[in-house]
């Protein structure tokens, strides 16, 4: 029954851990989301295009096209 009880906190720690960062990092990317479009007008489908166009660039790199 101890050790149950044990395992079920350890476990419940490395969850709320877990959770904690990341809703952490998930609010840290809408604030500089929100930052980058009322400061410059970069909306987050504009940074999607360029990830996408970035990752584009890069296979072609590896391959050599």
């Amino acid at each position: 029954m101890i050790i149950t009880l044990i395992v079920t906190w350890i476990v419940f720690i490395i969850l709320w851990k877990l959770l904690k960062a990341t809703v952490s990092t998930a609010l840290t990317l809408a604030v500089i989301l929100v930052l980058l479009n009322i400061s410059f007008g970069i909306t987050p489908q504009d940074i999607w295009h360029y990830v996408t166009q970035f990752a584009q660039n890069l296979s072609q790199i590896q391959t050599g096209k």
